[in-house]
């Protein structure tokens, strides 16, 4: 029996006073411990930990608050009896942030600058051997969706164009590719339109070659889609978006995405898996390709 491309569901985990879906809920550590638990047992391959919002708008947050705020939530979840296949990820353009993750038993360095808003970054990730995801953003959080809007020429060249050249230089700084993983941001500094184009064509920048990583939980854009679709001007609160966030998901997995970015975990990965089970019926539906 043949198997289609495998994946893994990402746990967001956000220990922020201003996330735009659950920002404060899990700033105590205690409580962003529970919600970890919580994660994996829903089905959570990674745990994504963040101590800086990147909702647009959200101001900087100074490297020793955010230490602060998620230094003991890397400890806690150290010490914690959890599967020895999860990874914990930190959500960080900080090197001595990352430096501090790393030291506390995370794997994966997820930079939504792409190593470029800390020098330090790219050595210390080729250095600790750690898995890096490099994502496009379009300026930064606090002006990244400023009147006039984002402008693209072509949204899906120019992101493939720009993850192409981070990976060049981090495999060129001693990163090696296999350590790689890259994600398109959707909504960061992108419309609505851009994100449909980039999730429509997200084959195009799988066909770069590292994993892609998808993040549409509970985004915005979701809502304003359905809402056009129903006719209504008022957007629908981040809970009620659990519907689009799955559409979005499964499409994404189809169309070439290997690491999901969620945080309802097990709304998510049941959705994949019916997914993934009906792809593997039919392999070579919608250009989808085998793999041993």
């Amino acid at each position: 029996m043949t198997h289609m491309r495998p994946y893994r569901v990402m746990g967001i985990l956000n220990v922020t006073p201003d996330s735009f879906s659950d920002g404060g809920r899990f700033l105590d550590a205690g409580a962003a411990i529970a919600h970890a638990r919580q994660l994996l047992a829903e089905g959570a391959d990674i745990l994504d930990v963040g101590g800086e919002s990147t909702r647009p708008g959200a101001e900087p947050v100074p490297e020793h608050e955010e230490l602060a705020r998620v230094r003991p939530v890397l400890e806690g979840l150290a010490q914690a009896r959890i599967p020895a296949s999860a990874q914990i990820s930190i959500d960080t353009c900080k090197a001595a942030v990352a430096r501090t993750a790393l030291e506390a038993g995370a794997s994966i360095v997820n930079d939504v600058s792409a190593l470029r808003a800390d020098a330090e970054m790219v050595g210390l990730v080729a250095e600790s051997g750690a898995q890096c995801c490099l994502m496009h953003m379009l300026g930064e959080p606090r002006t990244m969706q400023r009147a006039p809007g984002p402008q693209y020429t072509d949204v899906v060249d120019e992101v493939k164009a720009f993850l192409e050249q981070r990976l060049r230089f981090a495999v060129e700084e001693g990163i090696r590719e296999q350590r790689i993983l890259l994600d398109p941001g959707i909504g960061f500094g992108k419309t609505v339109e851009h994100n449909l184009q980039l999730l429509a064509r997200l084959n195009e920048l799988a066909s770069i070659g590292p994993p892609v990583v998808i993040g549409t939980s509970r985004k915005s854009f979701l809502d304003r889609i359905r809402a056009r679709g129903a006719s209504e001007t008022e957007p629908a609160g981040t809970e009620d978006r659990l519907p689009a966030t799955i559409a979005s998901n499964v499409l994404a997995y189809e169309r070439g995405a290997s690491v999901l970015r969620v945080h309802d975990v097990a709304a998510v990965r049941a959705a994949l898996a019916v997914a993934a089970a009906t792809l593997d019926a039919c392999p070579t539906a919608r250009g989808m390709t085998q793999t041993s």
